[in-house]
């Protein structure tokens, strides 16, 4: 595979001043920690938003989006760098198809990110969904038996289209967390976190809103309802959940395939003859022996004995 072409990060310096100020403390913190380059997965269903939040993390139209084509055809990194740290974000198409996983697809997945190392996990879905479904379930569980359990120890859940009203009058904070928890009880589920794991509990949800008509702040930044800069707020959340201590995911042909089915138990082959020789076969030679030398011979074998004895 040809090697990434890396490019200088100038889309930074299309974002308001405010912006890139905040931004460029949260890649010093990142570098200060020995970290020099940060590699974003994002996955999801089609249509949810995936490429537009890679194009507005980046600050550039990097990923082509359309109105007429809601997923990209197959995976794409994104790289960019800037003084010394490198940002890789790979956007993927969403596998889901007619309802079901599409294996294909998550193949096409797998095989692109393999030996690379996943730093962060954005795992995208809309906030004007109003429920979940099985479809939600399948995707969780598809990315946690391709990578693994441990991948959402370094998840982030983002929610778009963040500027709406809630339905039925409801308080924004409050259709906010309804959705959100609806969405983390599905991923606990089909991840199957466990209650002692109290990790599952603290998988954080950032919200996003990509359209060129969000409300805009007095610094000319992008602000969610609530007032809050969306674009360095969730550079904060990715920065947080990058340092939390959690080891970042190696793809690699053992963690895709898992075990060799072909190895599995072969350690116990030899002591499972020793068992079946010492407690199975040879108890049972015993027990044919001892029955023999205990078996009265028939009349017919002694009368025989004693004709073939006699002499004429």
């Amino acid at each position: 595979m040809a090697s990434q072409l890396v490019r200088e990060w100038t889309g930074i310096q299309q974002f308001p001043a405010a912006t890139q100020t905040k931004l460029l403390e949260l890649l010093g913190k990142i570098k200060q920690e020995n970290v020099s380059t940060l590699t974003i997965l994002v996955m999801g269903k089609g249509g949810v938003g995936k490429s537009s939040t890679v194009n507005s993390i980046i600050g550039e139209r990097a990923v082509a989006v359309s109105a007429f084509q809601s997923e990209i055809p197959r995976p794409v990194m994104v790289s960019r760098s800037r003084a010394g740290f490198t940002l890789n974000v790979i956007d993927t198409p969403g596998f889901i198809e007619g309802g079901y996983v599409n294996d294909q697809t998550l193949e096409d997945i797998k095989r692109f990110l393999m030996n690379k190392t996943i730093d962060i996990l954005l795992y995208v879905d809309r906030l004007d969904t109003y429920r979940v479904d099985s479809v939600d379930k399948q995707i969780i569980k598809a990315v946690t038996e391709s990578f693994g359990k441990e991948i959402w120890k370094k998840a982030l859940v983002v929610l778009t289209h963040a500027q709406l009203s809630p339905p039925d009058g409801l308080e924004y904070d409050v259709f906010f967390t309804g959705r959100s928890e609806a969405l983390l009880k599905v991923v606990r589920s089909g991840a199957k976190i466990k209650k002692q794991d109290t990790w599952g509990n603290a998988i954080p949800v950032a919200l996003v809103e990509n359209s060129g008509r969000c409300n805009k702040n007095e610094n000319n930044e992008k602000v969610l309802p609530c007032g809050a800069a969306w674009i360095p707020n969730l550079v904060k959340t990715i920065t947080e959940v990058a340092l939390n201590g959690c080891k970042a995911i190696l793809v690699n042909k053992k963690l895709i395939e898992g075990p060799n089915p072909n190895r599995r138990w072969k350690e116990f082959i030899p002591l499972i003859f020793a068992f079946q020789y010492f407690f199975i076969i040879k108890p049972l030679q015993r027990a044919i022996k001892n029955d023999l030398a205990r078996e009265t011979r028939p009349a017919w074998e002694l009368r025989d004995t004693g004709l073939s004895s006699r002499k004429f």
